[in-house]
């Protein structure tokens, strides 16, 4: 049971919890009678005291500020092992507030001594407090008779403040915010360099405004850039170091992912200059060439569209933030105290964020080194945002090494996109190459088998639809057969519109709106017209086999027939565009052309229909089985109709068990999108769709095959209705059996969907050097 209770506070009743200051760990060497003082302070208003287990100790006031004291531990003896003795310093009120310090007194004679940390030896660490205007502690370790800085946590207070508060920040309160994190930035840029522990907390602020922004500015993505051009200059280097040797280092990936979806949000035209930052945002019609600055060109070729927005984004020193590891790292052999794990590798040229409103089939770009005297063979790479469990590496894939002339190295890039995007939240990138050769292939084995069933239909029509059953029946198979067929043409058109060069794992990148919008229209539509002439196989079987005493003629069964199979689903369609395209909500922002998910849920707008029509097409094979166990299909008087009615059953029974599984693995890659095993299957069946309709809605139909060998059934087995049905339904050994132990031979299940897969979204973009 919960209670809960409003009432109004007073702002000048609200203050700031008590923060308590001390030396956490003190290293003492051991003198009789030496006095070790022991300082704690706390912020004005609150009071605090030492106590030595229950024992309150006495201390003294310090003279200089009020909220300090100091108690003096004196050493009586030293024989005896080295004694680790605890003192804590609680606040008086509210209860709760302490902080310990744990001193210990060594016999040895002292390694390390100086004036901020202590006296240590070899090993021995020494916590103390951070400096004024600094929240935190700062650990050092003695080494060779130095004291060396280990571990450091000091946060300048006014960013800890900004940090706090960024935890709930508003949109509507960004532009101020941004621009008083960057007058906290610029007035203690020196300090702020020289802390990691600072600069790491700036990052995660700017990331906390990069995941509430919906548009940014020039004003704000000033105040952005002029805060990071102060944390990537090389007097920060040291500290971003410390940052990367952290096991693999996150919070240089964290920027820069922070960055990239910043630069999503753009809008206008503007230009902005920083010491160590250059940004640039226009638009250009079809082609693009243009010299960045004086070290980067990019060259994109005629895209044959207009009206492209572009933003580049060139860091002159990110090689001070941005760890030089790639995809070919071992993190085994990581070394956790020394950042050069990777000597073989530097970041040798400017680091250029691209991003651009469309997909790009390739872009060339050029790069003037930084350090002449390297000899190292370049390569042309971009940050994984994904690699070392989403730590992050440079990656050459999809990127091309050109050529190096004249201290130039030129690269160029491409990329491809797979068929389980639709579905999937995250590919992973050991899997991409495989799940594209197993999409692509699919899909064509999928659109011939779907063209063959159609040419095949054609070809048995006239023969195969002499009575109603059978003419909507086969009405059914050509529309679920050109549905899929038109679905998966809209897949591939969909797949080459966003086509990127720039696309790499684990970054985002914009798609085309308006190309996108239409593409997923009508994939939207035929996937839904899909289920719903599956659905109407699954009604004609239903109402053949338990509404026996009545008759629709064949005009009203067509117009019932196309009313399900495409008004419904384009009502669906339209319904989808018109709740969620206003607020652009309704296609993917990145990567593939699909139904959006994270913003607007418009993907459960075929998620909801689909799982209803496999639910529906379930319980219809349900009762059509108990009928046919009760009473079988003596109320059917027609043998070709009894043979039409077992074919549609054994097709639903199959297809919808089958289509079912391939549903169930299509929102397995959204619970669980590393699953290596769920985007194989899931690729695998969804792509094979066509080919299974080909054979269960056609080739197993023992009439057709007849036809086409050009052996038609004889009279007699036209006129055996135990004959017909029994070679209709061979396959289906087990439903022989349940037949067999009911003295029947006619039977019929029901019930098919053939799904198609939907999507979770990827983010993908490019960053290269």
């Amino acid at each position: 049971m919960e209670f809960f209770q409003n009432g109004t506070v007073k702002a000048e009743n609200i203050k700031q919890a008590p923060i308590v200051r001390l030396q956490s760990k003190v290293n003492v060497e051991c003198r009789p009678a030496l006095k070790q003082p022991l300082k704690c302070c706390v912020q004005s208003n609150y009071r605090v005291k030492w106590q030595f287990g229950t024992t309150v100790l006495e201390t003294i006031n310090d003279a200089s500020d009020s909220y300090c004291i100091t108690y003096e531990h004196v050493i009586n003896s030293c024989s005896g092992p080295a004694q680790e003795l605890t003192f804590t310093c609680k606040v008086d009120e509210p209860n709760g507030y302490q902080m310990t310090t744990t001193m210990i007194i060594f016999r040895e004679t002292a390694d390390c001594d100086d004036a901020q940390y202590g006296k240590g030896r070899e090993g021995d660490k020494s916590t103390i407090e951070c400096e004024e205007g600094q929240e935190g502690d700062k650990t050092a370790v003695c080494k060779g008779r130095v004291w060396t800085l280990e571990e450091d946590n000091c946060i300048v207070s006014k960013i800890k403040e900004i940090l706090i508060e960024s935890v709930n920040l508003d949109p509507v309160e960004v532009p101020q915010f941004v621009e008083d994190l960057n007058t906290a930035v610029q007035s203690d840029q020196t300090e702020i360099a020289e802390s990691s522990a600072t600069i790491s907390a700036i990052v995660d602020i700017i990331n906390s405004v990069a995941n509430v922004s919906t548009t940014v500015d020039e004003v704000v993505m000033t105040n952005i850039l002029t805060t990071v051009d102060a944390i990537i200059g090389d007097d920060a280097k040291e500290s971003w170091d410390a940052l990367n040797e952290n096991e693999i280092g996150s919070a240089s990936s964290k920027l820069l992912g922070s960055l990239e979806a910043l630069s999503e949000d753009v809008v206008g035209e503007f230009s902005i200059t920083t010491p160590r930052i250059q940004l640039n945002r226009t638009t250009f019609n079809k082609a693009f060439k243009e010299e960045l600055n004086s070290s980067v060109v990019i060259d994109i070729p005629d895209t044959n569209t207009n009206n492209i927005s572009i933003t580049t984004i060139i860091f002159s020193t990110l090689h001070n933030v941005m760890p030089a590891r790639n995809s070919s790292f071992d993190p085994s052999l990581f070394n956790a105290t020394n950042n050069q794990s990777v000597p073989a590798n530097a970041i040798n040229a400017a680091v250029v964020l691209v991003r651009t409103s469309v997909k790009i089939q390739n872009v060339t770009m050029s790069f003037d080194k930084q350090n002449n005297s390297l000899i190292l063979n370049p390569q042309c790479v971009f940050w994984n945002f994904t690699l070392f469990k989403d730590q992050g590496a440079w990656d050459d894939e999809g990127c091309t090494f050109i050529s190096d002339i004249n201290n130039t190295v030129t690269c160029q890039c491409n990329h491809l996109t797979s068929f389980s995007i639709l579905m999937a939240t995250d590919i992973p990138p050991s899997l991409r190459q495989v799940l594209d050769v197993i999409t692509y292939v699919g899909v064509g084995i999928s659109m011939a088998s779907l063209v063959i069933c159609l040419i095949i239909e054609g070809y048995v029509w006239k023969a195969m639809t002499r009575n109603s059953t059978a003419f909507m029946r086969h009405v059914s198979i050509v529309n679920t057969a050109l549905s899929l067929l038109i679905a998966n043409i809209c897949f591939i058109i969909s797949a080459a519109i966003v086509q990127n060069p720039l696309e790499n794992p684990g970054e985002d990148y914009t798609v085309p709106v308006g190309q996108c919008s239409t593409a997923t229209f009508f994939m939207h539509f035929f996937y839904l017209a899909l289920f719903f002439w599956m659905l109407v196989s699954g009604l004609l079987l239903f109402y053949r086999t338990v509404m026996v005493f009545s008759h629709m003629s064949k005009s009203t069964m067509l117009a019932i027939g196309f009313t399900l199979g495409y008004v419904c689903p384009l009502i669906i369609a339209v319904i989808t565009v018109a709740v969620t395209a206003p607020g652009n909500g309704y296609i993917r922002t990145s990567d593939a052309c699909w139904l959006n998910w994270s913003k607007t849920k418009a993907l459960l707008a075929l998620v909801i229909p689909a799982l209803t029509i496999v639910l529906i097409n379930i319980l219809i094979v349900i009762v059509v089985l108990f009928k046919m166990l009760r009473r079988g299909m003596g109320d059917v008087s027609q043998a070709d109709e009894k043979h039409t009615l077992v074919v549609i059953a054994r097709c639903l029974i199959i297809l919808t068990p089958l289509f079912g599984l391939t549903w169930s693995l299509g929102v397995g890659t959204m619970v669980s999108s590393t699953n290596k095993g769920i985007h194989i299957a899931f690729a695998f069946f969804n792509s094979l769709q066509g080919f299974f309709i080909l054979v269960f809605g056609t080739l197993l139909d023992s009439k057709i095959r007849s036809m086409l060998s050009r052996t038609l059934p004889t009279s007699s087995t036209s006129s055996n209705p135990t004959r017909s049905t029994s070679a209709g339904i061979s396959s289906l050994g087990g439903l022989n059996l349940i037949s067999r132990l009911r003295g029947r031979r006619y039977m019929y299940n029901v019930s098919g969907a053939a799904n198609q897969s939907s999507s979770n979204e990827q983010s993908q973009s490019f960053v290269s050097i």
